[in-house]
């Protein structure tokens, strides 16, 4: 019997590796290899995806009927459709057994990226399995006006807001895909949903998107990036922005990942939110001699800053908020789990060169994973009003003197670039030019970054400084 067995259970695991390489994304040296899937594409052109379906749009019908007054049937008739405001409309459907290999769309009309909702359905499910706003979806959460390029393993976002998504997501029986306008405007969409009719192995987990927010955090509370997942699987990506109220370095705050019944610790801790994103020190680099935040976008991590905070004048400032989005894909380093998942973020940032600040930041973010079915319930979208940004909260307009006699209201960079303000900076404040952050604060005025100092900076210092930059005698030029 131990002999009969033999041939079949080999039998099946070829089979079974044979399906899987049939169903994994092809690589650029096995490209000439012969294939049984069946290519198909849905787009307005070809709503059913049928083969030799598209391009049948009769004239009257459709979107572009006067721009193909002079052409005609079968030509550019209907390369886009309309949502209505309010509306919900299935983009498009298939029976499987299949993957969807590339996703390509581009909104037209005044809707936010935050009012249209996507949603993906596998093999008939009562709930989605993907359910994210548009842009978050892919990465470009600030909208088309704010559009970060990306080139990524797996996001592809190009000029002007051509967004794409080359997440491989197989179904078996059916895959259906919504777009949902919340908005109270029409909107235009161009699309294409491309996909391959063909054998999905049985060990094909299914694809999965799920978005969070949260405007505020409290003090010591933790952003949950995703908890409630339930099932085997594994998680493959992160995409964050972050709303940073505070002044100073906003992401100091370590991200953490329970699985498999973590309680209160986790089994993966990262140290760090950039170290995370797979940056470090505050995303700054030196270029043309100048210290700056650096966007950077690569296939598996990224960085933006939405709106650029000049490290020498504004990093310190109160009463302003920067905006920052980031993604990381775990493509070549899945995190696996067998019976449950939860990730955290802490709000963490520094007041001191040698203690953390905790952070009230706001927050939203997409968790991307592969899992068997059935997944647990996800929390419920916030409406549309709420899914919004508010208004950018703008620094405040230094009062710098630019020119004449220093005072408190100078840079203390250009305070220190006389002899004479050094040296008196220097007698009431001896540890300011060598303080580790000097170049992201030596744009500032003394009594704008008085209040981060700690109590180092005291009324009786500035009195001082002032009577002494008072007494100067300008030079003659």
């Amino acid at each position: 019997m131990g002999r009969s067995l033999k041939p079949v259970t080999l039998a099946a695991l070829m089979a079974l590796v044979a399906a899987s390489a049939a169903a994994a994304r092809p690589r650029v040296d096995e490209l000439y290899r012969l294939s049984d899937a069946e290519t198909r594409s849905i787009s307005p052109e070809n709503l059913t995806g049928a083969k030799g379906g598209g391009s049948r749009t009769p004239l009257e019908k459709g979107s572009a009927t006067t721009a193909a007054t002079d052409l005609g049937f079968g030509w550019k008739v209907n390369p886009y459709i309309v949502i209505p405001a309010g509306g919900r409309v299935v983009l498009g459907e298939a029976e499987g057994p299949g993957v969807i290999n590339h996703i390509w769309l581009t909104a037209g009309g005044r809707a936010s990226y935050r009012s249209m909702i996507l949603r993906i359905y596998w093999d008939g499910e009562a709930t989605p399995s993907v359910e994210a706003p548009l842009g978050d979806f892919f990465a470009s959460a600030f909208g088309k006006e704010s559009t970060w390029l990306i080139d990524s393993a797996v996001v592809a976002v190009n000029p002007e807001s051509g967004l794409n998504s080359f997440w491989q997501m197989p179904f078996r029986k059916r895959f259906r895909m919504e777009l949902e306008n919340r908005s109270s405007r029409p909107n235009s969409l161009y699309y294409q949903i491309d996909y391959a009719l063909q054998k999905v192995p049985a060990d094909a987990a299914y694809f999965h998107a799920q978005f969070r927010m949260l405007d505020r955090l409290k003090p010591k509370e933790l952003y949950t990036i995703v908890d409630g997942i339930r099932g085997r699987g594994h998680y493959v990506g992160t995409y964050l922005t972050h709303n940073a109220f505070s002044p100073g370095w906003w992401g100091e705050g370590e991200v953490k990942v329970y699985l498999d019944g973590d309680q209160d610790f986790p089994t993966l801790n990262y140290t760090g939110e950039e170290d995370y994103f797979l940056g470090s020190y505050g995303y700054r680099h030196r270029g043309a001699g100048k210290l700056e935040e650096t966007d950077y976008s690569t296939a598996y991590a990224g960085f933006h800053a939405h709106n650029k905070t000049d490290l020498a004048t504004q990093y310190y400032m109160a009463d302003r908020e920067r905006r920052i989005a980031q993604y990381r894909w775990h493509i070549l380093d899945p995190i696996h789990f067998r019976s449950d998942l939860k990730i955290t973020l802490q709000g963490l940032g520094w007041k001191s060169p040698t203690r953390y600040r905790l952070l009230e930041d706001g927050y939203s973010s997409v968790a991307f994973w592969y899992q068997a079915e059935p997944h647990a319930p996800f929390p419920k979208l916030p409406d549309d009003a709420a899914l919004q940004f508010k208004p950018l909260v703008e620094p405040p307009r230094p009062a710098f003197v630019t020119g004449g006699p220093l005072t408190l209201d100078s840079p203390i960079e250009a305070i220190m670039m006389s002899w004479e303000g050094r040296q008196l900076l220097n007698r009431e404040l001896p540890t300011l030019g060598t303080h580790p952050s000097y170049d992201q604060f030596k744009g500032m005025r003394l009594k704008d970054l008085q209040p981060l100092s700690e109590g180092v900076i005291t009324d009786q210092a500035l009195a001082n400084i002032d009577a002494g930059l008072k007494a100067m005698v300008p030079r003659p030029r």
